[in-house]
């Protein structure tokens, strides 16, 4: 990541303001989906969309004929991804907050094509399961040939994050309201195979939960 620029500085509690590679690359690959902005003549859009990295960019896929993927050719976006980690209760209505970890990522995305689309695709396979690229049935040439994928350099960007117990003004705290925070956290569930499959679980299925 490049030092912040005009659109990236982040301006609003700039403590909570992060723009090292380390922070921005364990946000994105923690996620498995990202939001794009982007306008056309239609206006303007916010599309989720599924995402993974490798090395400085960003990639997604879609359809040749995706609206968005057409439109993010010609011209700059907007990418975001955030996770939420909590609900910071105070004392007082305007002093709560949530504990979130998020990302901003600007540019234009550029095609990948060729052999580099076939391993980006591999890629996002085993950041679904690792192992499971090996497992599958490759993609045809036909199917490539209906899918786009497409990067965006991590240069342009920003993280933000904040952690930690309510941040009450002091005259609050003595208010007798509970306070504190409510965590979250994403869970992995049991696998739920298909009614059809009669191959024994692989070793990434039987971890999935772990």
């Amino acid at each position: 990541m490049n030092p912040p620029t005009a659109r990236t500085k982040v301006r609003r509690i700039p403590t909570n303001a992060h723009y090292d590679a380390a922070t921005l690359h364990a946000i994105i690959d923690e996620a498995y989906l990202c939001h794009i902005a982007f306008s056309d003549d239609k206006g303007t859009h916010c599309i989720p969309t599924a995402c993974w990295r490798d090395g400085d960019y960003l990639y997604i896929h879609g359809s040749n004929g995706s609206r968005m993927l057409k439109r993010l050719m010609a011209d700059e976006c907007c990418v975001t991804i955030t996770h939420l980690d909590g609900l910071v209760m105070a004392r007082s209505a305007l002093s709560h907050s949530m504990n979130y970890r998020s990302g901003m990522v600007y540019g234009r995305f550029e095609v990948v094509e060729g052999a580099a689309a076939r391993h980006a695709m591999g890629t996002f396979m085993d950041k679904l399961a690792p192992g499971r690229q090996a497992e599958i049935r490759p993609g045809s040439d036909k199917e490539y040939a209906a899918t786009t994928v497409m990067r965006i350099p991590l240069a342009e960007a920003a993280c933000k994050a904040r952690s930690g117990a309510p941040s009450d003004d002091e005259e609050d705290l003595a208010w007798p309201a509970w306070a504190g925070v409510l965590p979250f956290m994403r869970a992995q569930l049991a696998p739920v195979a298909d009614p059809g499959c009669t191959i024994t679980a692989p070793d990434y299925v039987c971890r999935w939960q772990k």
